[in-house]
């Protein structure tokens, strides 16, 4: 039941195939050029240290260790320097139409939770208070605005 031994899209001998490609790949010079970037120069060369190349031949992405001054400000020894947000933008006045929305989920909960102030038994008091908080939540969701803002400019980004 070995479906490993009755495959026959695959090399028999998988090291041996294996160490193919890898010679393959050393013949082509592949991984030569990190093993000559970890090689020490000798004491009496002066020569610059090489940096590490693409394999196009274009030089390798700078890092902050190839040039210190490229990010002078990582290196901060200041504790308390760190990102303060600005205060965010007031809260828009609420429309009447919104006042009336929440007045009656308010109303809603009262009657839910207190059906005696209003002269109702609780069989009558629960199903009306739903009614009555739905209502609010629905008018909330109803006036709820589907445009950008009227001081949002020609470039509104990307709308959802």
């Amino acid at each position: 039941m070995n479906s490993r031994r009755d495959s026959t899209d695959g090399p028999e001998d998988v090291d041996a195939t294996f160490a193919e490609i890898v010679a393959g790949l050393e013949r082509e010079g592949v991984g030569k050029q990190a093993f000559l970037d970890e090689v020490e120069p000798d004491e009496g060369d002066e020569a610059e240290p090489s940096r590490p190349v693409r394999p196009e031949g274009q030089p390798a992405v700078a890092t902050a260790d190839d040039d210190p001054d490229a990010y002078p400000d990582s290196d901060s020894d200041d504790p308390n320097d760190h990102y303060v947000p600005p205060d965010p933008p007031p809260l828009p006045a609420l429309r009447p139409g919104t006042i009336a929305a929440l007045l009656l989920i308010l109303l809603g909960v009262v009657l839910l939770l207190f059906p005696g102030l209003f002269g109702l038994t609780g069989a009558i008091g629960t199903p009306l208070a739903l009614i009555v908080m739905c209502s609010g939540a629905g008018w909330l969701i109803l006036r709820m605005r589907n445009t950008p803002p009227p001081d949002s400019g020609w470039d509104d980004g990307a709308v959802l």
